[in-house]
């Protein structure tokens, strides 16, 4: 049952916060995601995220089925947004291959490191490799294409054989997903700096 804000009827909320003007799904979303990154995904109970949306666990359970949905949502949140910038720049034939590919290296950096939680850590969970996540390989599975596209596309790429064009494809979705682990251990750099070098060097990796 909704009411007439769109809110659903549950239990009352555990505590009292300042209405943020998010709805109770975003409000716990957006609690896992502090909470899977700070204290660890195995570590944090539905409870504790419940707690710090502002809500009782019972009352969870009616915007989640639980843990696991929340990661899945938060995962393809890292990916989603950069895939439809691909696919844009894709779509584009009026600049050069290489430089939408640099578009693509840098906004994809900057999503992956610019959030106020690294999300993209959560990539190394070892419960992201089970079948419950299929929805977000396949998200990620088309974002590494759309590289690969685009790398086909520059002048060093279009002269590659298949073998060797997968292979680049390979390493440049590896240094872009790598920067997670680099930016873990200096989360004060300048994101959009880091964005800028990772976008260079995937361009020396390619050729271009």
């Amino acid at each position: 049952m909704e009411t007439s804000g769109g809110r659903r009827v549950g239990r009352p909320r555990a505590v009292q916060r300042p209405d943020s003007g998010l709805t109770p799904r975003a409000e716990l979303l957006t609690a896992a995601a502090e909470l899977f990154t700070t204290r660890g995904y195995a570590a944090t109970t539905t409870r504790a995220v419940a707690e710090r949306a502002g809500m009782r666990q019972a009352s969870m359970y009616h915007y989640v089925s639980g843990k696991e949905e929340l990661l899945a949502e938060l995962l393809e949140s890292t990916v989603t947004p950069s895939l439809t910038y691909a696919r844009r720049l894709l779509a584009d034939d009026t600049r050069a291959a290489e430089e939408r590919l640099r578009e693509l290296c840098r906004t994809d950096v900057e999503l992956l490191c610019g959030g106020s939680h690294n999300l993209g850590g959560l990539y190394l969970l070892p419960e992201v490799r089970t079948e419950r996540f299929a929805g977000f390989h396949a998200v990620r599975g088309e974002l590494k294409d759309a590289y690969r596209q685009l790398i086909a596309a520059t002048v060093s790429g279009g002269a590659l054989a298949k073998s060797a064009l997968d292979l680049r494809t390979d390493l440049v979705f590896g240094l872009i997903e790598g920067v997670i682990l680099v930016h873990r251990s200096d989360p004060d750099r300048s994101v959009s700096e880091f964005a800028r070098a990772t976008a260079d060097a995937a361009l020396r990796i390619v050729g271009d």
